[in-house]
C-alpha cells in the first residue's frame, strides 16, 4: 500500500493499497495548456488510491480521442464519471451519496450519462445498474478501452457494463492526459493487479492478477515527462518490488531494481519515487540501487499492518515481526537517513489487548516518520470475511486506533524536529496552500517544506533550504541557494 500525502491523523480513512488522502473526491479539470475545442465534455471525480488517479488520466486520454474534453463543472458535462474506491464500506457509502447528489444533474438533463468506474464497479457489477439504478455505465479497471462502445450503447438507452478482469492489460501504450497537474510531479503506472492474498484486502478481487508493463513504454513516458518540464515521477504498483518483465528479443529479465536504475539514468533532474513495497519483496538489490543514485528518493513505504505475529499470520502477510524489524534495520543501515512510513490496522479479527500492545511496541522500535492508520473494516468477498468473525467491537477498534494515533503523533513531531537546523534540497512544487508569498516542496524523504519566495527560484527548481522550525506535519525554513541541478 502506498501513500503520497500526509493525512489528518484524526481522520478515519479507507484502507487502500495506494492512498492520496488529500485528493479524495478530486475533480480533474482542463489543464491551462489545453486549447483544443471539444464537441462534448466529461466530468470526473476520483476517490481512494493513487492508482485511481493515474487511471483517470488514462481514461481522459481515451475520451479525448473520442472528442470529449474535461470540465470542472458537472452541469456542463454530457458524461459524468466517478472513479471509485471499494476498500472500505465508508468509502462506498461516500460514493453512493455522491451519486445520489449527481442524479439531480441528470434529472435536469436526461441525456447526461453517469458512469461508475474502478474497484466499486468491479465489486458490485450489475447491482448498480439493475437493483439500484444509480448509473448508466459500470466499467471495471481493466475495461477502460471499451468506454467508447459502452458510451454509445448507453446513449441508445441500454445499460452498459464491462467488468471483465484481464491477465494482460497494462494500458502501457496509452499516453495519460495529465489533468489538474502541478506540472512538476506525475505518476507512472508500472504494473497492475496483485498476487498477494492478504486476508483483509479486496484488491486481488477488484484489480485482478499481477502483470507488469513493458520497460520501453515506461521509459518513453518518463522521457516525455522530463521533456515537458516535469521533475519528479512516482512509479506505481500494488507491489512494485514484484515488477518482472522479460524482453522477448534479448531474453533479458528486468527486475524492479533494474527498472529503478533505468528511470534514474534518464536525467539527474528527474527525481524517482515508488509506491508501494511489500516487506517480503523489497530486496537488497533495490536498496543498493537507491544508494547508488542520488535522484532516487530516500523514502520507502513499508506497510506492517500489525505488530503481532499471530495477527500477521491471520492476515496472511507472510512475515513475522522479527523479520520485519530486521528489514527496517537493514534499510537504515544501507540508507541512514531514509524516511520510512507504514500502514497499521487496529482491531483486526480476534485481536486482543496483547496483540495491540505488540503493535504499539513495534511502532516504538521502528519510530516511523509517517504512518497511515485505520481500524479494520470487513469487506465482502475477502478471505477474512469468509474465514474469520469480525469480533472486535467498534468502540474497542476506535480506542486502539486512537492510541496508535497518539503514539505516532509524537513520532511524527520528533521526525520533523530532527531536521531543524539542517539544510535539505527541496523540489519546488508550487505555491504554499496558505500563502502565495511562500513556496512549498518536498525533500527526498517526502517531507513537505514551506519557505518564503525570494524572486529568483520558481516552480520545478531545486533549491537548498535551511530548516528553521517545524510542526508535526511541515518543515519551515529559508532558501539559502539554488542547486547545481538547475544548470544540468
Amino acid at each position: 500500500m502506498i501513500k503520497f500525502a500526509k493525512i489528518d491523523l484524526m481522520r478515519e480513512s479507507a484502507m487502500e493499497l495506494v492512498h492520496d488522502e488529500s485528493r479524495q473526491g478530486e475533480v480533474f479539470s482542463v489543464p491551462a495548456t489545453t486549447h483544443r475545442p471539444f464537441r462534448k465534455h466529461f466530468y470526473i471525480e476520483s476517490y481512494g488510491c493513487a492508482m485511481n488517479f493515474a487511471d483517470s488520466e488514462v481514461i481522459a486520454s481515451l475520451l479525448q480521442k473520442e472528442g470529449y474534453g474535461p470540465t470542472s463543472q458537472a452541469e456542463q458535462a454530457q458524461l459524468i464519471l466517478i472513479n471509485t474506491c471499494s476498500i472500505r464500506d465508508k468509502a462506498e457509502q461516500t460514493i453512493r451519496r455522491r451519486l445520489s447528489e449527481l442524479r439531480s444533474v441528470k434529472n435536469k438533463n436526461p441525456s447526461v450519462l453517469i458512469g461508475i468506474l474502478g474497484c466499486m464497479a468491479e465489486r458490485l457489477k450489475e447491482k448498480l445498474l439493475e437493483q439500484e439504478q444509480l448509473v448508466d455505465l459500470v466499467v471495471g479497471p481493466d475495461a477502460y478501452r471499451t468506454l467508447p462502445s459502452l458510451i454509445s450503447s448507453a446513449d441508445e438507452g441500454n445499460k452498459a457494463v464491462n467488468i471483465l478482469l484481464s491477465r494482460e492489460e497494462t494500458y502501457g501504450d496509452i499516453a495519460p492526459f495529465r489533468l489538474n497537474s502541478n506540472g512538476v510531479s506525475a505518476f507512472i503506472s508500472i504494473m497492475r493487479g496483485c498476487n498477494n492474498m492478504c486476508s483483509f484486502c479486496v484488491v486481488p478481487f477488484t484489480r485482478g492478477r499481477e502483470r507488469s508493463r513493458d520497460l520501453p513504454s515506461i521509459l518513453q513516458e518518463a522521457r516525455q515527462l522530463i521533456a515537458d518540464g516535469y521533475r519528479e515521477v512516482t512509479l506505481l504498483g500494488q507491489n512494485v518490488d514484484s515488477y518482472y518483465w522479460v524482453d522477448e528479443a534479448t531474453g533479458v529479465t528486468i527486475t524492479f531494481a533494474r527498472l529503478l536504475e533505468e528511470v534514474a539514468l534518464i536525467s539527474p533532474l528527474l527525481r524517482v519515487r515508488f509506491s508501494t513495497s511489500h516487506p517480503k519483496d523489497i530486496t537488497e538489490e533495490v536498496l543498493q540501487t537507491i544508494k547508488r543514485y542520488p535522484n532516487i528518493c530516500r523514502y520507502i513505504h513499508l506497510p506492517v499492518q500489525s505488530g503481532s505475529n499471530r495477527i500477521l499470520q491471520l492476515m496472511n502477510r507472510t512475515y513475522t515481526r522479527e523479520w520485519y524489524l530486521a528489514k527496517v534495520s537493514r534499510i537504515r543501515e544501507v540508507l541512514p537517513e531514509c524516511g520510512i512510513s507504514t500502514d497499521i490496522i487496529a482491531g483486526f479479527c480476534t485481536e486482543t489487548e496483547e496483540d495491540h500492545l505488540q503493535t504499539l511496541d513495534l511502532m516504538q522500535q521502528c519510530d516511523y516518520d509517517l504512518a497511515y492508520m485505520y481500524f479494520y473494516s470487513e469487506r465482502p468477498g475477502t478471505l477474512a470475511e469468509r474465514r474469520y468473525e469480525d469480533d472486535v467491537p467498534e468502540t474497542v477498534k476506535k480506542r486502539r486506533l486512537q492510541e496508535i494515533i497518539d503514539l505516532h503523533r509524537g513520532q511524527s513531531l520528533r521526525s520533523m524536529q530532527k531536521d531543524v537546523n539542517k539544510t535539505w534540497e527541496v523540489l519546488i512544487e508550487g505555491n504554499s496552500k496558505k500563502s502565495d508569498a511562500h513556496w512549498q516542496g518536498r525533500t527526498t524523504h517526502n517531507k513537505m517544506v514551506v519557505f518564503p519566495k525570494n524572486g529568483i527560484s520558481g516552480k520545478g527548481d531545486y533549491v537548498e533550504v535551511l530548516i528553521t522550525h517545524c510542526t508535526a506535519g511541515t518543515l519551515m525554513g529559508e532558501q539559502i541557494s539554488q542547486t547545481v541541478l538547475n544548470q544540468v
